[in-house]
């Protein structure tokens, strides 16, 4: 069988104060264009569908669209889970409807979606909180997913009615993923995970090239998981929640974040973002292609110390999105920003910055490293204001859960 993995979607994203949603139709008409032509069995969207939990009427119609044409009227299985920008509850609420079309959604860790079938053959056999068994019209065995949507610690484990709330984390989705997979998924069909969280291979750290997606690492508080905890079972695990696309091990599966079908802030600007096409069959290894998405503007990072090469260069790139900084010994005057946003309508921030020991007056602005993760700016920030004091645990924590609601 053949499954596409996508995730992160954020649909009705903004960049600043930026409208992507005719990007994001483009994208989304490219990967629906991507199945037909593979004609897959499956496709898997691993959470972050909307970007608010209360998306708006244009945003929820691409959607439904997307999805149903996604199907095939049927021919392809759709499953769909939330992330942590969604509201489970909006997420889940069309399902009755939705598998009339061969669309399954799940909102909550501990969902358990009802049997049906469909007169091309496509049906859900068995189901369990967190499991479904799909019969496919063009394959021979079944698909077993175990699937984990978003929720913070402490609603997880109420979800899987964990008496013990103290049991890390890791403990409880071991145990959870485990028992299903010793259930359900024999070598008589092909077994996967679904789930949007924060993985990583145990005895590694973040990569160099993750590092300016901190701030959207740690959701909620809750801990790292690792890939030592999916059940051997398993012949792949489809991952959303980090926006760049990448393995995060080969063992017992290939275990992969897709990335997002666009690029949605300026530490994303050089990644090429992708689906993934897997192709599966009983007790053998998937092989993982990687299919790049082409449609999108590109998001461009840009310094300039003189006005009007800044003007040449904007110009000369008028399709893109634009983080400008302008590097100079004096303020940007108002006549030269008006020219700049003249040149250019996809300046998303334009940012001054002076020039090494230069201070204009005695209450020139601090030098801001954008570069870095918004955690870190915060805790630079609390530091400026209030005299060199660290803000406490707590209180980062919550920044955290604000930052990603």
């Amino acid at each position: 069988m053949k499954i596409l993995h996508t995730a992160d979607w954020h649909l009705g994203k903004h960049l600043g104060k930026q409208a992507r949603l005719a990007e994001q139709q483009k994208v989304l008409e490219e990967i629906t264009a991507i199945a037909a032509a593979e004609e897959v069995d499956a496709v898997l969207i691993a959470g972050d569908i909307f970007d608010t939990f209360n998306p708006s009427i244009e945003a929820t119609a691409l959607l439904f669209k997307t999805l149903k044409a996604l199907s095939r009227e049927g021919a392809c299985a759709v499953v769909a889970i939330a992330g942590n920008h969604d509201s489970p509850d909006r997420i889940q609420a069309p399902e009755v409807l939705a598998r009339e079309c061969g669309i399954i959604l799940f909102g909550y860790p501990y969902t358990q979606v009802q049997p049906f079938s469909l007169e091309n053959g496509l049906a859900v056999r068995r189901t369990d909180k967190g499991f479904v068994e799909l019969t496919l019209p063009n394959s021979d065995a079944p698909l077993r997913l175990i699937v984990t949507p978003y929720a913070n610690e402490q609603r997880l484990k109420t979800y899987l009615e964990v008496t013990n709330k103290e049991a890390p984390l890791k403990e409880v989705l071991q145990s959870h993923w485990q028992r299903l997979a010793d259930q359900y998924c024999d070598g008589a069909g092909v077994n996967m995970l679904m789930a949007h969280l924060f993985m990583l291979k145990k005895g590694e750290t973040l990569e160099e090239d993750l590092e300016e997606e901190k701030s959207i690492l740690y959701v909620g508080g809750s801990q790292a998981l690792f890939s030592e905890m999916v059940p051997a079972q398993l012949h792949y695990v489809a991952l959303g929640h980090l926006h760049r696309h990448f393995f995060v091990d080969q063992s017992p599966c290939p275990i992969a974040y897709s990335s997002s079908p666009l690029a949605y802030s300026f530490a994303e600007a050089n990644q090429q973002k992708y689906v993934l096409l897997i192709e599966a069959t009983p007790q053998q290894p998937v092989t993982c292609k990687r299919l790049p998405l082409k449609s999108g503007k590109s998001l461009q990072r840009v310094t300039f110390e003189e006005v009007e090469k800044a003007i040449a260069w904007l110009e000369a790139h008028p399709d893109t999105w634009v983080e400008l900084t302008m590097v100079s010994d004096t303020y940007l005057s108002a006549k030269d920003r008006k020219r700049l946003y003249k040149a250019h309508k996809g300046i998303v921030s334009l940012v001054p910055s002076f020039k090494e020991g230069v201070l204009p007056t005695q209450n020139a602005w601090r030098k801001i490293d954008l570069t870095k993760d918004i955690e870190t700016l915060f805790v630079d920030f609390f530091k400026y204001k209030n005299e060199q004091q660290t803000p406490n645990k707590p209180l980062l924590e919550v920044f955290k859960e604000v930052i990603n609601q």
